[in-house]
């Protein structure tokens, strides 16, 4: 009887072997690359033909060399817009740095009320953007909005969010940065992958919580939020379209312009597909560059 067991565990470790060893190490990266092919790599090169012609929509595209892209690097709306989400970006990422590493640290926890907290700091991901924007069209309106009625209790004033550039821009900042679903996800998981054998020793050694959370805490999950941010800096150019387009549609005197917006008008309000291509790839050349500059600064940083 023991030599059938053994025969059937050798039989069936041999069968195992076999078809574990059949499967290519890829094989269940094909579906995403497919994907990434068809959705992402084949769009992109054809963005990048038509930058190179006039086109339309209606006739042939007509070739016209660098002229899309010399027009661009005197666009001055194009710059305008550049500016506009730098300048939304130097308030959103901080502060969804910020918003997601303290949720992360307030609720890392075990118990039933820190389960709850957790699904609270998610829900706003998994909201819609039109039903987001719509909200925050709510929120920020000056005559009734909640947002302005309790600035003006505690007499901070009532910026105008919809007519005052700045309070504009400001706007759009709260809007996409208290969307921190994914970013608490990231901050919590690596919260959770320091060893508790750390905090042991800290608690041993009697460090009181701000020391423990400035000198382990922080530096331990400093990789991981730097990936964040360099991630929302991206992701800015993305998620800015919805809000813009449904509450300011890039005004007051285009203060909320964003590059998604104006290729978005370019190409559909004005039918310039060919110039709305060529503002693309420069808008993906210059992603690159910062994304480089941030890699370079980060692997520094590690270095030192």
């Amino acid at each position: 009887m023991s030599d059938q067991i053994g025969t059937g565990r050798s039989h069936l470790g041999g069968a195992t072997s076999h078809r574990s060893g059949g499967m290519r190490p890829g094989g269940l990266a094909t579906p995403y690359v497919l994907g990434l092919v068809v959705l992402v790599a084949l769009p992109v090169l054809g963005a990048a033909a038509l930058a190179f012609t006039e086109y339309y929509g209606f006739a042939a595209p007509r070739f016209v060399g660098w002229d899309n892209y010399r027009r661009a690097l005197d666009d001055e709306l194009f710059r305008t817009s550049l500016r506009n989400v730098a300048l939304i970006a130097l308030v959103a990422v901080p502060l969804r740095l910020l918003l997601a590493t303290a949720a992360a640290l307030l609720l890392q926890g075990r118990s039933r009320g820190a389960g709850t907290g957790r699904a609270a700091a998610y829900l706003p991901s998994v909201v819609p953007d039109a039903a987001w924007a719509l909200l925050w069209l709510w929120l920020l309106n000056p005559l009734y909005g909640p947002l302005p009625a309790a600035l003006r209790a505690v007499g901070l004033g009532s910026p105008d969010f919809l007519t005052d550039p700045a309070a504009a821009r400001l706007g759009v900042a709260l809007m996409v940065a208290l969307q921190v679903g994914e970013a608490f996800i990231v901050a919590l998981a690596a919260r959770r992958a320091i060893p508790d054998q750390l905090y042991e020793a800290a608690a041993v050694e009697a460090a009181p919580p701000g020391f423990v959370v400035r000198r382990l805490t922080l530096p331990l999950m400093a990789p991981l939020l730097v990936l964040l941010a360099a991630r929302d800096l991206v992701l800015l150019l993305q998620v800015t379209f919805v809000p813009v387009l449904l509450v300011t549609e890039g005004g007051p005197r285009d203060a909320t312009l964003t590059p998604p917006l104006y290729l978005y008008q370019r190409a559909f309000g004005y039918g310039e597909l060919g110039y709305a291509s060529a503002l693309s790839m420069v808008l993906l050349v210059l992603t690159a560059a910062v994304l480089a500059v941030q890699a370079l600064l980060v692997r520094r940083w590690l270095l030192r």
